[in-house]
């Protein structure tokens, strides 16, 4: 078919713009700004002055869990104990053993979390609620005599009364692990609400994912749709870093999969969250989940068998560790043109930042957290607000900038996270810290270029040139020409993913 009549954005430097595209079977075909098309009859797709770009790769999303929270209590309107409770006693019950639910914030909240309060709207029936950030899991009492009294694990908060005992609230590696033995999801049910998700994500405009949830074995959810009906989304998936042992003993290597589902890296912890209060930070405070050392041996490891690491640092002291592991380690990974990278990035010392380009490491951020966490980054930050969310800086120091929404943390939206990027801010507020803000192009980069290279996936995505898959979006107005405070306006038509129309298929209105 020939897309033509409207703005064509390649995201490519050597051709900005095209007067049409054409595509056949899955890529673009020769002839981009042309009309020299080797097509036999083409369709002709009249845009009728729309504009088509890249279609969007969500660098950082935990897609199952975020695809089965869409189905929970949703917190985020809490401001008090009373109000979660509310919500989670208005919320119809499902037919799970496990009342679930996501988003408390309970920073500014006037009495702490605990499992009698949330007794008093769960009765008897086993409840786990996750904090916005996906670090704190508070449970009632039925939750925790799930676990018989078995809640301690290294790297984990256990928060206790004066008596010792549990409050109901788990944090960090305790949170997670409760998670895995004790709140049972059928697969089932993963792969229902995944295959639900698959189409919200194209229908934003989303064709590609770097996915953070192998620890559930998301593999085998996606690998289940892909091989029943076909994926209409490109996974990229990780594996947790305790899987090494297992890595190493099999003969898997980093992209091997097909076009729609590959294994990719390996994922590990140095800290907790700003959200949690447990960001490992350089004045002593927060909780280490993996040393330098460790991380040293992670991705010395994980070279050895030809992965690449993707290595969660929230605090100053947690991605100055990392960038010195990596920088340690560098003569053993970068020989094999391993393309590491440090998720989230939020606290940095102004000395570190660049340190990034200068080892190549991969700096994966989410344009979104920074209005979103402004309010809790000035109450615990506030005296190193300068490497907070430091954005721009980081770009323009030269290092690698991909974006992603760290759904369920933040709505899986690409365009509300490029909004974000640019704006700084998601209210009414004026924009916070303008000076990192990033331009329109710079932010539909990170959501469409870079995560193709760390994909190690650059030479067929994240443009739209010959020979390049065809995973494209059409919206309604061309955002490197609206106005910045119009972006809102801005809408996804239309998702081709392949070729294929995955969202919205001509002719529109």
């Amino acid at each position: 078919m020939i897309l033509d009549n409207g703005v064509i954005r390649t995201l490519d430097r050597s051709l900005p713009t095209a007067g049409a595209l054409a595509i056949a079977g899955p890529w673009i075909a020769g002839g981009v700004g042309t009309h020299e098309w080797v097509l036999p009859t083409p369709e002709r797709v009249n845009l009728a002055g729309r504009c088509v770009m890249p279609a969007f790769t969500d660098a950082h999303v935990h897609f199952p869990t975020w695809a089965l929270a869409r189905r929970d209590v949703h917190l985020e309107s809490a401001d008090s104990v009373a109000s979660a409770l509310a919500l989670v006693a208005a919320h119809p019950r499902g037919a799970g053993t496990w009342i679930r639910g996501t988003g408390w914030r309970d920073a500014s909240w006037p009495t702490r979390p605990t499992a009698d309060a949330l007794d008093s709207v769960t009765g008897s029936t086993p409840a786990a609620l996750w904090s916005k950030d996906y670090h704190s899991l508070w449970l009632n009492t039925s939750g925790l005599a799930a676990a018989g009294g078995d809640l301690e694990v290294p790297g984990g908060v256990v928060e206790r009364d004066a008596s010792g005992a549990p409050t109901g609230v788990l944090r960090e590696e305790s949170a997670w692990r409760f998670r895995e033995r004790f709140v049972t999801v059928t697969e089932d049910e993963w792969v229902e609400a995944t295959r639900e998700g698959i189409r919200v994500a194209n229908i934003r405009g989303v064709a590609a994912i770097h996915d953070k949830d192998g620890w559930l074995g998301a593999a085998s959810v996606f690998g289940r749709i892909h091989e029943r009906e076909g994926l209409s989304l490109r996974v990229w998936q990780s594996l947790p870093a305790d899987r090494l042992p297992d890595i190493a003993s099999l003969p898997l290597r980093s992209r091997i999969g097909d076009d729609f589902l590959r294994l990719g890296y390996v994922k590990t912890f140095m800290d907790g969250t700003l959200g949690s209060q447990t960001a490992l930070m350089l004045d002593g405070s927060g909780v280490e989940i993996t040393s330098r050392e460790e991380l040293e041996e992670i991705v010395v490891r994980a070279a050895h068998a030809g992965w690449p690491v993707a290595v969660h640092a929230i605090g100053d002291r947690a991605n100055r560790n990392a960038l010195n592991a990596f920088e340690a380690t560098r003569d053993v990974w970068e020989p094999l043109g391993l393309r590491h990278r440090i998720e989230h990035a939020q606290c940095l010392d102004v000395a570190d930042i660049p340190r990034f380009a200068e080892l190549g490491v991969a700096c994966s951020i989410q344009l979104s957290h920074a209005p979103s966490d402004r309010d809790l980054a000035e109450r615990f930050w506030g005296d190193r607000l300068e490497g907070t969310y430091a954005f721009r800086s980081l770009w323009e120091s030269g290092a690698v900038v991909v974006n992603g929404s760290d759904a369920p943390v933040e709505e899986l939206d690409p365009l509300a996270g490029i909004r974000a990027g640019v704006l700084r801010t998601i209210d009414e507020r004026p924009g916070w810290h303008l000076e990192e803000a990033l331009t329109v192009e710079q932010a539909l980069i990170a959501s469409t270029v870079t995560p193709a290279w760390l994909a190690g996936d650059e030479r067929r995505r994240g443009r739209l040139l010959p020979g390049f898959l065809a995973d494209l979006v059409v919206l309604s107005r061309d955002p490197f020409t609206c106005p910045i405070d119009e972006l809102e306006s801005v809408e996804i038509v239309s998702t081709m993913v392949g070729g294929r129309w995955v969202h919205n298929p001509p002719p529109w209105d």
